[in-house]
């Protein structure tokens, strides 16, 4: 058990999540034990240090990341949550790229649409960033599929001890020239056939992204029982997004999250198959989204 105060946040972060009543039976076995072996991986290191959170859509990173918070901030460490969703390009720059590269560019959310730069800059500026300094966090805004203008981005004071990086391609590695050869969906036989796009894909997670995912010191994986659920997930997470988004705002359709995913699955499936046996702690997620188990490399 919880001490009352922290009980408390706790529990009153899982009612806003709305989360199961026996929720709270896997912070005590899962996100507690993890909270505090990040917290030990950081004193040892002596510096602010990056836990990098990487799980395919729908498996509760945002979650994951937002009760590590809590129990981490409760010991007396400074965090500060990055999401890789907000470091995306804004449309015009994505929409320039579908012109100069391939089309499927336009759709955010595989390596090579996303702002690495801005993402290095922003680790930099939290690294060196002193008590009464303010680094800004970009956010983006999916219901216009636009970067959020500078007014709504979050403010972080001073310089954290943990960063929290979550997202679902962090820490995801590049496959080998020869496995990107065949299309592995209808959207890449159909739209991709000379493979341009998935070798841009590729090619980005060996380059910049690898730069970028390199200052991670901690990798946790949420593994999922197969890319198959992922579709599930996804399509939860649309109907999540459709309460909080303001009447009028377009959502996609389940046969649109269908083809949507297809953008993510040769990634997601490099992650499930190579992942697992690499990151520091992986926590095994079933099918109702209960987490069965927390193993460590």
């Amino acid at each position: 058990m919880f001490e009352p105060e922290l009980q408390e946040k706790l529990q009153a972060l899982a009612e806003r999540e709305h989360l199961p009543a026996d929720f709270m039976s896997t912070v005590e076995r899962i996100y507690a034990p993890l909270a505090a072996r990040i917290g030990e991986r950081r004193k040892m290191l002596g510096r602010m240090m990056v836990t990098g959170i990487c799980g395919p859509q729908g498996t509760g990173k945002s979650t994951l990341a937002e009760f590590l918070a809590l129990l981490l901030e409760h010991s007396s460490l400074k965090t500060a949550t990055i999401s890789i969703d907000d470091l995306y390009l804004t449309r015009a720059e994505r929409e320039k790229l579908a012109r100069e590269v391939h089309p499927l560019l336009k759709t955010r959310g595989p390596p090579g649409t996303h702002d690495v730069a801005m993402g290095l800059r922003l680790m930099d500026e939290l690294a060196s960033a002193g008590p009464n300094e303010t680094t800004l966090v970009p956010r983006f805004d999916k219901s216009i599929d636009d970067r959020a203008p500078q007014s709504r981005w979050s403010a972080i004071s001073g310089r954290p001890d943990i960063i929290l990086f979550e997202g679902w391609c962090v820490g995801a590695r590049p496959q080998s020239q020869e496995a990107l050869t065949e299309p592995i969906n209808p959207l890449e036989r159909k739209q991709d056939p000379q493979g341009i796009w998935r070798r841009y894909v590729n090619d980005s997670l060996a380059g910049a992204y690898r730069r970028l995912f390199s200052r991670i010191d901690l990798l946790v994986m949420l593994k999922p029982p197969s890319f198959d659920q992922v579709l599930e997930w996804r399509w939860l997470q649309e109907q999540k997004l459709g309460e909080k988004s303001p009447q009028g705002t377009h959502l996609m359709s389940r046969e649109e999250i269908a083809v949507f995913i297809m953008h993510y699955e040769r990634v997601t499936r490099q992650i499930l198959s190579e992942m697992p046996v690499r990151a520091d702690y992986v926590l095994e997620i079933a099918a109702d989204h209960a987490v069965t188990a927390l193993r460590t490399r």
